[in-house]
């Protein structure tokens, strides 16, 4: 995916950021304290595992970062955004 279309998709997942040359997608969602953060990384292992599609988490007191790739092609794909969404979703609804 080109860097101008990667752009565009962006502007649908609000929060998330491009990283290496567009081949990387990246949020860090804060929180008050680390077992917040860990429930929420389950969370997110939970509807990834489902989807069969796998991001790269770090978790940290208060924080858990969630970064897409679509491995297989070293860069990003229109079903990293699709998962972007789903889990700026789950951040919403708690």
């Amino acid at each position: 995916m080109s860097c101008d279309v990667a752009e565009k998709y962006l502007i649908e997942v609000p929060g998330w950021e491009l990283l290496d040359n567009a081949s990387k997608l990246k949020r860090t969602f804060k929180f008050d304290n680390f077992e917040d953060a860990m429930q929420f990384a389950q969370r997110v292992g939970d509807l990834c595992e489902k989807e069969g599609h796998h991001p790269d988490l770090r978790i940290g007191w208060g924080y858990c970062r969630v970064e897409f790739q679509t491995h297989k092609i070293s860069g990003l794909h229109e079903n990293d955004f699709i998962m972007a969404a789903n889990v700026n979703e789950l951040a919403a609804n708690g």
